[in-house]
């Protein structure tokens, strides 16, 4: 193909259009699974109401972990799916299942009132959100770093994470708000229910807008060519032919996942249940560390343009391993906001060289082809085993009377991390996104090399 016949890039504003679109559904879905970790210290009693207060918020817990077993499974269907049928496809699907699941939870009666399909209805709640969350990430990163322009993915890609702050900052606002209109007995008896329904509703609305949404150019130029018989697709392209790539991905995800469930859900928890701050502080000294932190996400993102993914991933490895122990024993014992606030935004700080590269780093190892499976469905492995086990974990460690040690679990998670930013070369310069991104390109058949 010649010159003149190149696709032109796209404007700056079509780009910034794409992405807003691509990151508003990302926002409501995880406005609904965080709502669930923000109000479950309110809902615990109604689903769980025999044993102390701690045993109630490890019921709910072991349910937020729930949920996240099927996120490999979305992982998995959802990201074939849109590698078959195409991003703007699966992110739909993955809104609309969002939202069933957050109505269902605004709806389910209390144990009092149905005994024990209230739990029952609750799990079942969790498991569609989960099998949703579990498909937008991998569909949602490929579709960022798809539509981003040479040069400035990992900025655009790391609003990935920025709408994932947005929705949790969401959630901990309407928290705010009713915390200042309702009593503590009204959240604890029907309060918890309104942020579910705003959820469902604001789903659906998402679901309507993201059938709008322009489809990626990578995949159409995939889909235009992928008329070979013999072309493998799927489960059995992605693991016998990047078999490499998908191991890369779980040790670059394992210590940032676990470390953002510590310090982005948990760690609220933690400021209650263990260093004894009122609810209602707590949620605003979660709001403004999480605001910072997401202002962190595109700065974090141009970073790693300028300098590469590696020396950012370095700098979370690195910082998380020698601050996470002190950082978690200082909270556990201040009583001040101030002092809570300064720390949970150093910890979020660092985490930003995990979280703003999240899709990028790995959306680059892969091929159109398997794009979306290759990213989440390993991605939803790791979140199913690490970090839906970090509350449970934390909780029953703290029940134990060996909190401390969840300290290093969490600094030993992240030593994994650091350990597969060695082994990986630098993602920019090996990048799939780069040679399938120019139509005049020869179709790529081998694997970007990872050693």
């Amino acid at each position: 193909m010649s010159q003149s016949r190149r696709t032109p890039a796209p404007a700056s504003s079509q780009v910034t259009a794409n992405v807003v679109r691509g990151c508003l559904g990302n926002l409501i879905e995880w406005y609904d699974w965080f709502a669930y970790a923000t109000f479950s210290i309110y809902f615990a009693a109604v689903f769980f109401p025999e044993g102390s207060p701690t045993a109630q918020l490890l019921s709910t817990a072991v349910v937020f972990a729930v949920g996240f077993l099927m996120r490999p499974l979305g992982g998995w269907l959802l990201g074939a799916y849109a590698d078959r049928y195409g991003r703007r496809a699966a992110l739909t699907l993955s809104v609309t299942l969002m939202s069933v699941g957050s109505l269902t939870i605004a709806l389910t009666p209390g144990h009092a009132t149905i005994g024990l399909w209230a739990p029952v209805l609750l799990v079942v709640a969790r498991l569609l959100q989960g099998l949703s969350v579990g498909g937008e990430f991998g569909s949602s990163a490929s579709y960022l770093a798809e539509v981003a322009p040479s040069g400035r993915r990992g900025f655009y890609s790391s609003f990935q994470y920025v709408s994932i702050v947005l929705g949790q900052l969401a959630a901990l606002l309407v928290a705010i708000v009713l915390q200042r209109l309702l009593s503590e007995g009204q959240l604890e008896s029907w309060g918890w229910r309104i942020p579910f329904v705003i959820g469902a509703v604001a789903g659906l609305v998402v679901m309507y807008l993201r059938r709008t949404m322009e489809e990626s150019p990578h995949f159409q130029r995939q889909r235009a060519k992928s008329a070979d018989p013999d072309e493998r697709k799927g489960l059995r392209s992605l693991f016998t032919e990047y078999p490499r790539q998908v191991l890369a991905v779980f040790g670059l995800a394992i210590g940032g996942t676990v470390a953002f469930y510590t310090y982005t859900t948990y760690l609220q928890k933690y400021l209650v249940n263990t260093a004894g701050i009122p609810k209602s502080t707590v949620s605003v000294i979660g709001f403004a560390a999480l605001f910072v932190y997401m202002l962190l996400q595109p700065v974090a993102g141009h970073l790693s343009d300028r300098h590469g993914r590696r020396p950012v991933m370095f700098a979370f490895s690195v910082s998380g391993m020698l601050l996470t122990v002190p950082i978690m024993t200082v909270l556990g014992h201040t009583s001040s906001p101030w002092i809570a606030f300064l720390l949970m935004t150093v910890a979020l700080t660092f985490l930003s060289g995990y979280s703003a590269l999240a899709a990028i780093i790995k959306a680059e190892m892969f091929p159109t082809k398997v794009r979306a499976l290759g990213v989440g469905l390993p991605h939803a492995l790791v979140t199913a085993t690490f970090g839906g086990l970090t509350e449970p974990v934390a909780l029953a460690l703290k029940q134990g009377g060996h909190e401390t040690v969840f300290f290093w679990y969490v600094t030993g998670c992240i030593a994994l991390t650091l350990l597969a930013t060695f082994l990986v070369p630098e993602p920019s310069r090996t990048s799939l996104l780069e040679t399938e991104g120019t139509p005049s390109a020869p179709p790529t058949t081998k694997t970007a090399p990872l050693a």
